[in-house]
């Protein structure tokens, strides 16, 4: 059998990428922990083609690697080192099919850009929430995969939540649609939420009905400094009573993420806060016509600093500060690599919980990788922490490599322990199936492996991720 001859007639010339060049950037995921070889790559660009490519792979046994933008942390979208799985490119389908304004929805296809829904709901005043630091390139396909979440997450939910229906196709070839703007809707199993955060292992998404808010007309920013996790908790509390939860965006960071971030990203500035163990970024937002939200930020926070959850302030009086504010945030991960490895974890914990997990945490990190330092930031309005450890200049590399297992599984633990998740939203992919298979129930990880037999019985469907091949 010609393979490649097959795989032009099912998803055309165009659709079969030849350039050595173009493809090996394809074959390693974001973080470079992991590098594959695929048999081909292709490109479909209709629903009709994924069909077509789908079926033809599930009679001949093929592995089929789904990629969005590539921008995981997991090595969901990496196919493995056999050169036998095809990696499917959905980059071309990128249409945006009808934007509805009335209905608060739109339909776009997986191969749309974070960035480019955002700015089609833009058009016609809504707004599409989900916000990430990489969605100039993270793709709308992979961000429903893996059930994104990001800044926005404690005011209008993670990607689960702004789905309104899905349009995939299974194993098999057939395609199920569901893209009607419903909000009610009690017709049976809600496959589109199955779908939703199984990371290419039950079907391919081509397109989904994504849910629109009305656009923010007033935003008001701030830079705080906090003495402690525990008083950032209380904060989050009375931020949200005083502002009518209006409380869209509460991010922790350490006073060294800060330090990292003007250290290696040129373009930020200090913010000009007297030096703090702690940090937030605290934003409102409201669609309302009246004004008045930086005068209700600014009580809150003068509240908040006569009482001591806050040692300080600033709000931001432009777009320029604003900016500011938010690259401090957003280029933590690039500060990171720049300063050199370091160790992830991708936490949650109930709210209230961080503080003590903060402790417990530390305590752990500098037990078991002394010859690191710890940079834990993230989302604290949801609970969700990026719990890292960079290592220090001048250490030994091997030694600090080797620290990385016995970390995770403590960290883990207490995780466990406190009532959280090892996972909070950058998904298992093939990083996390083993810690999968330890933490999760294990009656909900057979029911898992019932439902992947029944809607993949040849297991053709991303190989290896979320749950181990058999």
């Amino acid at each position: 059998m010609d393979v490649t001859a097959r795989l032009r007639e099912l998803v055309g010339s165009d659709g079969l990428l030849a350039d050595a060049s173009l493809i090996e950037p394809l074959l390693a995921d974001y973080r470079g922990l992991y590098r594959g070889r695929a048999l081909a790559v292709v490109q479909p660009d209709s629903t009709a083609a994924v069909s077509r490519l789908l079926a033809w792979c599930n009679e001949q046994r093929i592995g089929v690697v789904p990629q969005g933008g590539n921008t995981g942390y997991c090595g969901g979208a990496t196919p493995d080192a056999s050169g036998t799985q095809l990696l499917v490119s959905l980059r071309r389908l990128n249409r945006l099919r009808s934007v509805d304004a009335a209905n608060f929805s739109l339909v776009a296809e997986a191969g749309c850009t974070l960035a480019s829904v955002q700015a089609a709901a833009a058009t016609v005043d809504r707004l599409f929430p989900l916000s990430l630091g990489s969605e100039g390139s993270c793709q709308i396909g992979g961000n429903l995969a893996t059930n994104a979440g990001g800044t926005a997450v404690l005011r209008y939910g993670m990607m689960r939540e702004l789905t309104l229906g899905i349009e995939a196709v299974l194993a098999d070839g057939s395609v199920v649609s569901s893209l009607s703007p419903l909000r009610k809707d009690n017709t049976g199993y809600n496959l589109s939420q199955l779908l939703v955060g199984s990371e290419g292992t039950l079907g391919i998404i081509t397109a989904a009905c994504l849910k629109l808010f009305p656009a923010s007309r007033h935003i008001a920013t701030a830079w705080v400094a906090v003495p402690s996790p525990a008083a950032a908790v209380t904060l989050l509390e009375h931020l949200r009573s005083a502002s009518a939860d209006r409380l869209s965006t509460l991010e922790l960071l350490p006073g060294i993420a800060v330090e990292l971030v003007l250290q290696h990203v040129e373009a930020a500035r200090d913010p000009g806060l007297a030096p703090s163990p702690w940090y937030l970024l605290v934003e409102l937002s409201s669609s309302g016509t009246g004004g008045g939200l930086d005068a209700t930020l600014q009580a809150a926070l003068a509240s908040a600093v006569e009482s001591g959850l806050a040692t300080d302030a600033a709000i931001a009086h432009n777009e320029s500060q604003r900016e500011n504010f938010w690259r401090l945030r957003e280029s933590v991960p690039e500060a990171q690599r720049r300063a050199g490895h370091s160790l992830k974890h991708d936490i949650s914990v109930p709210v209230a919980s961080l503080p003590e997990f903060i402790v417990q945490g530390s305590a752990l990190a500098a037990q078991l990788a002394p010859e690191g330092y710890l940079v834990a930031y993230g989302h604290l309005g949801d609970g969700n922490l990026h719990f890292n450890i960079n290592q220090r200049a001048g250490s030994d590399s091997a030694t600090f490599r080797g620290r990385e297992a016995p970390l995770r599984r403590a960290v883990h633990d207490l995780v466990a322990g406190l009532g959280g998740s090892f996972s909070a939203e950058h998904g298992i992919g093939q990083l996390k199936v083993a810690e999968l298979e330890r933490y999760a129930q294990p009656a909900e990880l057979a029911a898992m492996r019932q439902i992947k037999q029944a809607l993949d019985p040849h297991g053709i469907l991303n190989p290896g991720k979320l749950l181990r091949s058999t």
